[in-house]
This record gives structure tokens, sequence and C-alpha cells, in this order.
């Protein structure tokens, strides 16, 4: 629990271990967060029989102007039910400034939340890309004073890595998106490991946690 509360809180990154890219959900030691949106359901009384998902980072805001219609109800619900909390930004094309002032001032985050930016693809022209990224990013911490965690997949996050090592991403914890069993390619560069790794959603159902159904993202921390 304390691990967990570190993580949502952004202030330390998980330590590097052997088997962090081989199936770390098999062990029954190490702590689930589901990440739903308005499309998938919750039965939170079967949900808390599995005591190994501790947190819930909710979809919360898109682009401009768009708000998740279940995020303040289910913040409600999580946080009475004893979860962390935490959300996450749909970044689309468009200024990223004014998207990171929509993200906050909608969620107005408290210390102990998780705050994050869902960067779901750099190369397609209706998201956002890694240039607004970074104005995101350095919005986020001129508003909160904290850097938000960076969600993406391998082929975005690889290219970070590669083309834009800057201390914007840098600073910025590692929500890796890839969904197989184990890594054994992680684009090292601007990060040594994950933070969090969501290595199950409906394109493959690798867990299921109770109270869901096999369209809900699971990852580990």
């Amino acid at each position: 629990m304390k691990l967990a509360i570190a993580i949502i809180s952004s202030i330390i990154s998980m330590a590097a271990i052997s088997s962090e890219f081989d199936r770390p959900w098999s062990n029954p030691e190490i702590a689930l967060v589901i990440d739903p949106y308005a499309a998938n359901s919750i039965n939170w009384d079967a949900l808390k029989d599995e005591n190994r998902v501790v947190a819930v980072i909710h979809k919360s805001t898109i682009g401009l102007t768009g708000i998740d219609p279940k995020y303040f109800e289910r913040k409600a619900d999580a946080k009475r039910r004893g979860y962390l909390w935490g959300s996450y930004h749909w970044g689309v094309a468009g200024d990223p400034i004014k998207q990171a002032d929509h993200y906050i001032d909608t969620v107005k985050p408290s210390d102990n939340e998780l705050i994050a930016l869902d960067l779901e693809d750099v190369h397609s022209s209706k998201l956002m890309n890694a240039d607004e990224a970074v104005l995101f990013i350095k919005r986020v911490k001129e508003r909160t004073g904290r850097f938000p965690v960076l969600y993406t997949n391998h082929a975005s996050a690889k290219y970070i890595s590669q083309r834009l090592p800057d201390v914007a991403f840098k600073d910025s914890p590692l929500w890796y998106a890839r969904f197989k069993p184990n890594v054994t390619d992680f684009p090292h560069g601007v990060w040594s490991t994950y933070t969090l790794w969501q290595f199950s959603s409906e394109i493959l159902p690798q867990l299921r946690v109770p109270g869901t159904k096999s369209d809900m993202d699971i990852n580990v921390l």
C-alpha cells in the first residue's frame, strides 16, 4: 500500500527488478490498477473481492472542452471505498496549453491524486503529438508543481526516446501500454523502466478482475 500511495502521488519511481518485464501480474504481491472510462462497467461490490486492486485512474477530460460523464460519480464511489485515485487527460490535436488548463480546472487534483496525460499516438494527425505533449506537461507542472505521468504505447515511447529526449519527458513517469506477456525490447533512453504497465485490455485481455468485463484496462505498478 505504501508503494501504491507513492506511485499515485508521483513522488518516487519504481525500482527495476529482474521480473518486471516478464508477467509481473502473476506475482500475487504485485498491486493492480484499473483505468476505466465511461463505457467500461464497474461493479464495485464485486471488485472488492480482488484485494490487489489498490487504485483507479479514470479518464477525466478530452481535448479542449470534453469531460468523461462518469468521472465525478466514480471518483466519489472509489474514494468512498478506499481506493487511491487518479485521472488522465486524453490529448488531441490543438492548443496543448488550453487542454492542460481544461484538465486541471476540471479535476482540481489534490496532492495525493495521480495526474496523467494520455498520449495515445504521436503519429496521428487527430491526436496530440510529441511536441504538443511537451507544452502540456510543462503547463501542468506550472499549474500544479508536479509533472504528470505520461501514458503512451511502445511505438510512441520509442519515438520519444530516439528523437525527443526532452527534460519534460524525463521528469514524467512512464505509463507503458504494451499488450504482451513479456517485453524484451523496452525503449530505453528517456526512461529506464515503467512506473505503470498497462498489460491487459480488450486488445488482449490477459487478466480479469471481479466486477469488470474483458474490456477493462488493467495495470501493474
